[in-house]
């Protein structure tokens, strides 16, 4: 279950990312960070990577719902969680590089899964699980269609989005892999067990002939 600190690192991250982005203050420690403007855009390397503060009421890499759906989503996403953190149990003694993967998922979901929750009622704008997701990494790559709509630059993420794609990549990578592995496993395991039945069925036909 060590992954699971995998998970509690990338939240914390990108937590912390996302309220210098926006802005955040604590009174009583007479702490104000302003953060950017909305729409703000401050270039790190030219064009090619840029930190653009955007908030997405929707999906992860900007993809929109309705304002029905925003509930719905956000309890969703905390379902899901609560199936990763148990699923991530349950293989705990299985491939390092798989439960990594759901970990970089894991970690993904819940970190997205605060600012739809919580942003709303802490930022004054929203109420309970209608928040707006804090997005500010854009990268200019090439154009590209998704869902059924082009994208001429690479939808704006943060660092939870960029968690669950690391996470995906890897499992489908080594997915495959994997499973081979375990079911060379389980024919080396059933090929260790056969010569030892043969043993004992010659055994018992033995004693039945004396």
């Amino acid at each position: 279950m060590r992954v699971l600190y995998v998970s509690l690192s990338i939240v914390i991250i990108d937590q912390v990312s996302k309220l210098f982005v926006k802005g955040f203050s604590i009174p009583f420690l007479n702490i104000k960070v302003n953060g950017m403007n909305l729409g703000e855009s401050i270039s790190v390397i030219g064009d090619f990577f840029r930190l653009t503060f955007v908030e997405n009421p929707g999906m992860a890499f900007g993809i929109n719902v309705g304002i029905n759906s925003k509930f719905f989503l956000s309890l969703f996403s905390l379902i899901a969680s609560i199936g990763l953190i148990y699923y991530i149990y349950k293989i705990r003694h299985e491939s390092l590089i798989n439960r990594l993967s759901l970990a970089l998922i894991l970690g993904g979901a819940i970190g997205n899964f605060i600012d739809r929750a919580f942003y709303g009622v802490f930022y004054g704008y929203a109420p309970l699980m209608y928040g707006k997701v804090v997005d500010f990494f854009q990268v200019e790559f090439w154009d590209f269609t998704l869902f059924g709509k082009t994208y001429e630059t690479w939808p704006i993420f943060n660092v939870a989005d960029a968690s669950v794609t690391i996470g995906v990549i890897l499992m489908l990578i080594f997915h495959g892999k994997i499973y081979d592995k375990s079911k060379d496993e389980d024919k080396a395991e059933t090929e260790k067990d056969e010569p030892i039945e043969t043993v004992k069925d010659e055994q018992i036909d033995i004693g039945k002939n004396i």
